[in-house]
């Protein structure tokens, strides 16, 4: 349990089979917590031999992710990789990530902003990059990339109370208050479905709580 990918899900049968499955090539251990899904996905993630955590109800993206951590770090982790089971990203990547953990303590996975993906989700990433590099002095190219990875001694301090879609950017705000030493590496992002995650509301909410973590 040295090493631990968590995995969030919600209704994720389609992919969280195959997404395991990738993963597995390069890490053994892999948790999901399956998010109060209402569809197949706890059963096949459970005939992949993966650690299963099951919320009754759905809980959202961050409370997934948070408890998913909790329960590597007593198991004694020492780095997490974390990414979604939409097969958005690509596991290949999982040895670069860990390489780069020998030196940071945290490393973001960054998209290019180019025209595959959705136009929604290029505004919102820049939006919010700005707001981020001006209220934690911190620049990131992707604040909303879910592909991270990070030490079991750097996961106090970036530990997120957020349950929805800002966590990702209350770990930021926290990397950048504790100005804690991080790495970016470029990945690859795969738009399968429709587009799905940041809503431009959620946007709004995710600036308007870092200027509240900002002035708290």
């Amino acid at each position: 349990m040295d090493i631990v990918v968590v995995i969030p899900a919600y209704n994720e049968e389609k992919y969280i089979g195959a997404v395991v499955e990738e993963v597995k090539k390069y890490v053994p251990n892999v948790i999901v917590i399956d998010d109060g899904s209402r569809d197949r996905t706890a059963e096949i993630a459970k005939q992949h031999k993966v650690i299963l955590i099951r919320h009754s109800t759905n809980l959202g993206k961050g409370a997934a992710l948070r408890n998913g951590c909790d329960f590597a770090i007593k198991k004694g982790a020492k780095a997490l990789v974390v990414l979604d089971a939409d097969g958005q990203h690509d596991p290949s990547k999982i040895p670069e990530f860990l390489g780069k953990l020998s030196e940071f303590g945290l490393v973001f996975g960054y998209r290019e902003l180019s025209t595959t993906m959705p136009f929604i989700l290029r505004f919102g990433n820049r939006f919010i990059s700005k707001s981020t590099h001006i209220l934690y002095g911190i620049s990131l190219r992707d604040t909303q990339s879910g592909y991270r990875a990070f030490t079991a001694e750097t996961y106090p301090t970036i530990r997120w109370e957020s349950s929805d879609y800002g966590m990702e950017s209350e770990m930021i705000a926290k990397a950048g208050k504790h100005r804690l030493k991080y790495a970016e590496i470029p990945i690859q992002t795969i738009y399968a479905d429709k587009y799905k995650g940041t809503t431009v509301i959620d946007g709004i909410k995710i600036v308007m709580k870092m200027v509240w973590w900002r002035l708290h």
